[in-house]
């Protein structure tokens, strides 16, 4: 699987004339702030975005990197919503060299938020995610998905949000579908973003404002150039303005109207590029492998894994198996997203950088380490365990997660009976894993949720009035006598590479004395068969009823499937 990553345009002689966009390279949004760094704060959504943001631009300029609490007083928000603010910021970054990026949890509000790029993500608030598709042959999923939930009939009578979730099942947009939604959106908006980043001069009108290289790689948050193949370069080296601009001297600063004309039509191509390529794609024959295939129209009866452009790998359609993803497998992607799979077990066994698990029911899923963040959206009756920075879970019913997570799990949206407990696996390369990606096994807030508005402003559907104030449903911890370790086989035998032997993560004093108790009681259970006085043919007799209860329990429970796995390996 390649990643893909940036290559150079050809720099123009004259930096005065507007380039023509490159055909060697294309703009791509940058997803991870629009798939993990929008925030359902009532609060961030501003009236009039680039007024306000302007003002606080100039209220903030004397500082340079914004702490929490000057965010707070800023804003007039709580405390703990200007942390989230800066925790998400940071998950999002281009930048892994940025302070606030390399920043340990104690030191995150000394490093701060760089202004500029703080503006950037407060900005990309106002966006609106594309609406989730049903599926196009309904009949396809029927065998897959379970019965409808007890709940529905209760949610179709409350917000339209709520009726949408419980009449259909939702499946991701496509790939292509929503990186035009989000080039449509910077096309729309760039001048207020560049608007933002500039500086004022001498001069009248929108000629006074001039984008330093400083303040153009920022727009990096947003935007990136690249194919598959080509290396990696800096925003200022893609730009025909900045790319020949000597090392040793500070490059001249660039008229705004300039940078908006050259970045709007290369948006203008790559929208034309996109365009193409899903009319190609809808006249021709299906390529099952092909990650901007619309995900609702993806066959539910297979299992489909597929590299995507720009690091991501899908695990899609799984239904009724078991199923093992480990480093190797998943060399040069960054990013994983797991989507309608369902009645089965997941093991994705690997340092990543970001996970989405979405529309899954009555599964298992073990995600290895992910150092950035990880969203778990529209599943019900599914059981996560993963080690990880930050978890956002989002409209989720009758589910349970097994968290090592380093800051405060975010709940949001309509969720119904969720449960959390601490991390309760490993296998023999997780610390390994965790060291490569950043998580600190010192820190775990599993169970230290923040509940956000169960109204997302993000989304593009209209509210009942009122119900953007209603507050998401938190989660229970999971009663201490129902934690139990999961065991992740050893599917190749022998010596692990890895060093863990245990679970890196410290167990809460009542999950570990609940664990000790069934350790003694199976102990106990063990030694009073061994002492019972048995002959040796009811000996037998006894092993043999206790062999074909367990076998009923594996048939039973679905687990016989992950028996069948590891003898097909």
């Amino acid at each position: 699987m390649t990643a893909e990553t940036t290559s150079t345009t050809d720099p123009s002689p004259d930096p005065a004339p507007t380039p023509s966009p490159n055909s060697s390279s294309v703009i791509h949004p940058r997803r991870e702030p629009f798939e993990h760094g929008l925030l359902p704060i009532p609060k961030l959504i501003f009236p009039d975005t680039t007024q306000i943001l302007t003002q606080l631009k100039q209220k903030l300029a004397p500082h340079n990197r914004v702490n929490s609490s000057l965010l707070a007083d800023s804003l007039q928000i709580p405390s703990d919503h200007a942390r989230l603010i800066l925790d998400t910021l940071a998950s999002v970054l281009n930048s892994e060299s940025d302070p606030l990026v390399k920043a340990p949890p104690d030191e995150v509000d000394s490093a701060g938020a760089d202004l500029r790029d703080l503006i950037l993500f407060l900005y990309i608030q106002s966006y609106k995610k594309l609406l989730p598709r049903t599926h196009k042959d309904a009949a396809a999923v029927a065998d897959v998905w379970p019965s409808t939930s007890a709940f529905d009939g209760y949610l179709s009578a409350l917000s339209p949000l709520q009726l949408v979730r419980s009449n259909s099942r939702r499946f991701m947009p496509s790939q292509a579908d929503e990186e035009a939604h989000q080039l449509s959106y910077l096309q729309k908006h760039m001048a207020n973003i560049l608007s933002l980043l500039a500086e004022s001069v001498e001069g009248e009108g929108e000629e006074s404002l001039v984008l330093s290289m400083e303040g153009f790689e920022h727009l990096g948050f947003l935007i990136q150039f690249g194919d598959k193949g080509s290396e990696v370069v800096t925003l200022s080296q893609a730009a025909p303005f900045f790319a020949n601009s000597d090392p040793d001297m500070p490059a001249v600063p660039v008229p705004a109207t300039q940078v908006l004309d050259w970045i709007s039509q290369n948006i203008a191509s790559a929208l034309e590029h996109i365009t193409e390529r899903i009319s190609a794609k809808e006249n021709g024959p299906a390529n099952s492998s092909d990650p901007d295939v619309a995900m609702a129209d993806a066959c539910t009866s297979s299992i489909k894994t597929s590299p995507s452009a720009r690091g991501s790998c899908f695990i899609e359609g799984i239904s009724r198996s078991s199923f093992v993803k480990q480093a190797l497998d998943l060399k040069g992607s960054s990013s994983v997203k797991v989507l309608n799979c369902h009645d089965s077990i997941l093991y994705i066994l690997a340092p990543l950088r970001y996970a989405t698990i979405y529309g899954c029911s009555d599964s298992t899923i073990v995600l290895g380490a992910v150092g950035k963040a990880v969203r778990i959206e529209h599943c019900e009756r599914v059981h996560v365990i993963t080690a990880a920075k930050r978890v956002c879970i989002a409209n989720c019913r009758e589910c349970v997660f097994f968290l090592g997570v380093n800051q405060r799990p975010l709940m949001v949206g309509d969720n119904h009976k969720l449960q959390v407990a601490p991390y309760n696996t490993f296998y023999s390369e997780l610390e390994e894993h965790m060291a490569d990606v950043g998580i600190d096994a010192n820190i775990n807030r599993w169970d230290e949720t923040l509940a956000l508005g169960v109204v997302d402003p993000h989304d593009s559907l209209s509210h009942s009035a009122g119900v953007s104030d209603v507050q998401a449903e938190s989660a229970a911890r999971l009663d201490p006598d129902q934690f139990t370790n999961f065991l992740i086989p050893n599917w190749f035998g022998g010596e692990s590479p890895g060093s863990t032997k245990d679970n890196p993560f410290q167990l809460p004093e009542a999950y570990m004395a609940s664990q000790q108790r069934n350790q003694k009681n199976l102990g106990e259970i063990k030694q009073l068969l061994r002492e019972v006085p048995l002959e040796e043919n009811q000996k037998r007799e006894l092993s043999s009823a206790l062999h074909l209860l367990f076998k009923d329990w594996l048939y039973a429970s679905g687990n016989i499937r992950q028996l069948y796995c590891l003898q097909g390996d």
